[in-house]
């Protein structure tokens, strides 16, 4: 829908070489903006608030503006003009939900010069950021404004439970009506701050069918990639923390069942990766804009960074958005490179209608129908989660400690090994160690009698299990291996210098008296002995 006129025909606001939309100039279109929101949102301060009813997702206030003026509105240069509001209160409701004051959301869309994005994408529609990052102006299609109407009831239910979400958060919805021609807008929150150099940009469906960026992209200076260039880009994933992945995923699947409900489908993941390391070799900053060199200050509307949008309630807010961070997420590449994550859920106005039954029909009979980006809402919702948790976000493995360096001793090696004479060394301190323990008596019931009468039998079960009841251990195992640390010789009334290995849930248990349940045990004797599964 958008051309650029180069003799001036292309309609009553259009000027030479400049980009029109409807036959629209751009400039044009930006002032009627500009006008028709400064005087709605000014109008609608006068009103009390009240609570949202449901009528009110259902009104339209419509305001004539002629470019001569009137007693209500002011005059302008451009052609006369109908400005439309839709839903005005609950909208109102959507903005103080979020923290927007009704002054900083006029300064921001009205007394500031708009900036038209050079890189609209597929869709042809015209989108326009504010000067200070905080808000996305897009154009949208007659179908695209009417099933968002009809949204607006659930989305009212769904931010009064989550306002957390990675959804777009919607903030108007208006109409201008000139010459016959209705141009409709949507305001949303920013996804991809300006001041924070993207160094790759990618379009995210999770689906393969011509999912790849067109040779026209590439050339772009800021191309918009898609799945199977982010494979080959990012083969390992991008990596966080195991408290951050899980407070993603569980923020992208409380997203997609409530898309899947309202049967949406043909969505995106709008992900931007800005390189701390690159950018720190470039001799920028994270929060460096790349016009004026200036630093503007994060985002201020409440969730709708990145950062926020994921975090649980347990943090506060103040401390998610930093200098530092600018409101993306930590994270890092397999390399270990540092990383800022900016993303969110866009394009979420396309209904499972009959053309888009239709379309998954056809394309289904050509292609494999599972991999088309078209699909019924619940597969749809169910490949992009997993395509989200598996190929492009990964979670960082703890560090685990690792094990001593000493020999390790597996199980069955352990049975065997455990009735072989150690070291003959150990006799010559037999004596010692008798007469260090003293009156030390050996694994024995509690009345003093000895359990194991017996070296020759390591299998032998205890007869008595009165000893374990005064132990750690709350139920004995069927099988146990008893081996004696200590020289087997004729001395056999040394059973002080005993240990017991007991196996119980697959795990090894070591019971002693000099040992007291320690895995490890350093011995007087210099000997040690380790036990690992």
């Amino acid at each position: 829908m958008s051309t650029t006129t180069e003799n001036g025909m292309g309609g009553p606001w259009s000027t030479s070489r400049e980009k029109t939309y409807k036959k629209t100039t751009s400039s044009a279109l930006k002032g009627a903006i500009q006008l028709g929101i400064g005087y709605t949102v000014g109008n609608l301060t006068s009103k009390p608030d009240r609570d949202v009813l449901m009528q009110d997702f259902y009104v339209v206030e419509s305001v004539f503006l002629p470019s001569e003026g009137s007693n209500l509105t002011p005059a302008h240069h451009y052609p006369d003009f109908r400005f439309k509001t839709y839903a005005p209160l609950a909208f109102r409701y959507f903005r103080d939900l979020f923290g927007i004051k009704p002054d900083d959301y006029l300064y921001s869309l009205v007394n500031e010069p708009l900036i038209e994005l050079v890189n609209p994408g597929a869709s042809g529609s015209l989108f326009y950021l504010t000067s200070d990052d905080e808000f996305i102006i897009k154009t949208v299609q007659h179908k695209e404004a009417k099933f968002l109407q009809r949204l607006l009831p659930g989305y009212y239910m769904n931010l009064n439970q989550n306002p957390r979400t990675l959804l777009p958060k919607f903030y108007g919805l208006y109409c201008i009506q000139s010459g016959g021609i209705n141009i409709r807008l949507v305001v949303m929150n920013n996804v991809l701050p300006r001041s924070v150099k993207m160094h790759y940009k990618y379009d995210l469906k999770g689906s393969t069918y011509k999912r790849r960026a067109s040779r026209k992209e590439r050339e772009k200076s800021c191309p918009t990639y898609k799945d199977l260039d982010f494979q080959d880009m990012h083969e390992e994933g991008l990596y966080f923390d195991a408290e951050t992945y899980n407070n993603l995923m569980k923020t992208l699947q409380r997203d997609c069942r409530v898309l899947e409900s309202f049967k949406i489908m043909d969505y995106s993941l709008l992900l931007g990766v800005h390189v701390l390391d690159q950018s720190h070799r470039e001799g920028g900053e994270p929060g460096q804009a790349g016009g004026d060199g200036k630093r503007p200050v994060a985002q201020r509307v409440l969730y709708s960074t990145a950062l926020e949008s994921i975090q649980g309630d347990g943090k506060a807010a103040e401390a998610l958005t930093t200098d530092d961070t600018m409101g993306g997420i930590p994270a890092k590449t397999h390399k270990e490179e540092k990383l800022l994550i900016y993303l969110g859920i866009i394009d979420i106005l396309q209904s499972y209608r009959f053309i888009k039954k239709l379309e998954h029909s056809w394309k289904a009979l050509v292609y494999d129908g599972d991999s088309v980006s078209v699909h019924r809402p619940g597969f749809y919702a169910s490949r992009f989660l997993k395509f989200m948790s598996g190929r492009v976000f990964r979670k960082t493995q703890p560090l685990r400690f690792s094990p001593s360096k000493r020999t390790r001793t597996s199980i069955p090696a352990l049975k065997s090994s455990s009735q072989e004479i150690l070291s003959s060394q150990a006799d010559d301190r037999n004596e010692d160690r008798r007469d260090r323990l003293g009156g030390a008596h050996s694994l024995a019931s509690l009345d003093g009698q000895a359990v194991f009468g017996s070296y020759l039998r390591p299998d032998l079960v205890p007869a008595n299990p009165s000893f374990y009841e005064g132990s750690s251990m709350g139920t004995i195992s069927t099988s146990s291996i008893f081996v004696n640390v200590d020289n087997q010789t004729e001395e056999r009334d040394d059973i002080a210098s005993s240990s017991t290995f007991t196996l119980e849930d697959s795990a090894i248990c070591l019971t002693s008296e000099q040992s007291t349940m320690d895995v490890d045990i350093e011995r007087d004797d210099g000997s040690v002995l380790d036990v690992y599964l």
